[in-house]
């Protein structure tokens, strides 16, 4: 695994580099790990609380926690152990969808569906990303989203080739809003 260790108004040592790099090696033991995939850490501090963001680049399902706490080293612990929960339900799910592979052979022969591009202009936009949509069924497009934590997912709808987004509900469920003309 390739590793980027960022700080934001903190110097990363060696101490908080290993201890990262050691905490992410549990990982491992879910999925084949070559030297492929990224793990992204960015550590910063906020008043009295110092929070850090992983993010670990899978082809198909990044996985992503976020931890703010008191302790930079109990931050890490917690946040490793969202990524833990976070493969665990994501392995799961794909087990439960998906029997004839094994989990460590989706993750390792995906192909990249992803690319990602940050832009900062302004005020107006923060961050823009672009990617390819791939046709999926709707629960592979909630799985995904639960993988990368986020509240919606923009999918390719493989029953009718609509543009569809799936979003968790404030009142619970799921939630899906299609476009009206389909994709040719």
């Amino acid at each position: 695994m390739k590793y980027q260790i960022i700080g934001k108004n903190i110097p990363v040592t060696d101490a908080i580099s290993s201890t990262i790099k050691k905490k992410m090696s549990r990982m491992e033991k879910f999925f084949l790990i070559n030297e492929e995939v990224e793990c992204r850490a960015v550590i910063s501090i906020h008043g009295q609380a110092q929070k850090i963001e992983i993010t670990i680049f899978l082809p198909m399902y990044p996985l992503r926690a976020e931890v703010e706490h008191e302790d930079l080293y109990a931050a890490i612990d917690l946040a490793v152990d969202k990524l833990v929960g976070q493969m665990r339900k994501l392995k799961t799910r794909m087990e439960r969808n998906n029997d004839r592979e094994s989990f460590a052979r989706n993750v390792q022969f995906l192909e990249d569906a992803e690319n990602n591009k940050d832009k900062d202009e302004k005020d107006i936009i923060v961050r823009a990303k672009s990617y390819y949509l791939q046709p999926m069924k709707i629960e592979e497009a909630i799985t995904r989203m639960e993988a990368l934590g986020h509240d919606f997912f923009l999918y390719l709808d493989k029953d009718d080739d609509r543009v569809s987004v799936v979003y968790i509900r404030r009142e619970g469920g799921y939630g899906v809003i299609q476009a009206e003309n389909q994709i040719a």
